[in-house]
């Protein structure tokens, strides 16, 4: 199995509250697309989440834990998906949700500065 797949299987283990996101994912697209997973289910979630928008939304600590982690472990094929996908898709200063990114931990909150030196 792929290093970015058994990431997203992590995930879901880690945080179930993607379970149902992800089987839909893989029925949609054939298979697990691990960069569109992110894209366009678990960035905007987390986003989602921290703003509060729906109460029985993903929890986003956990979510920030875990990817935490994964980037810790540095293998190849995750940091990109995380950096690409996730880091890179996290709003903007003048966004709504912009305030996670001061949640996100060490490893996280270098990477993102890499991608916006000015935040």
């Amino acid at each position: 199995m792929r290093d970015d797949i058994r990431f997203l299987e992590e995930l879901v283990a880690a945080v179930p509250e993607f379970g149902e996101l992800y089987e839909i994912h893989v029925e949609n697209n054939g298979e697990p697309l691990p960069h569109v997973f992110f894209g366009l289910d678990v960035t905007p979630a987390v986003v989602d989440s921290y703003l509060g928008k729906d109460p029985e939304a993903t929890d986003w600590r956990a979510t920030l834990e875990f990817l935490e982690r994964q980037l810790g472990r540095g293998i190849p094929d995750v940091t990109e998906v995380i950096v690409t996908s996730f880091l890179y898709q996290l709003p903007y200063k003048n966004e709504p949700g912009h305030g996670v990114v001061e949640h996100l931990g060490p490893l996280l909150s270098a990477k993102y500065r890499e991608l916006r030196p000015s935040g």
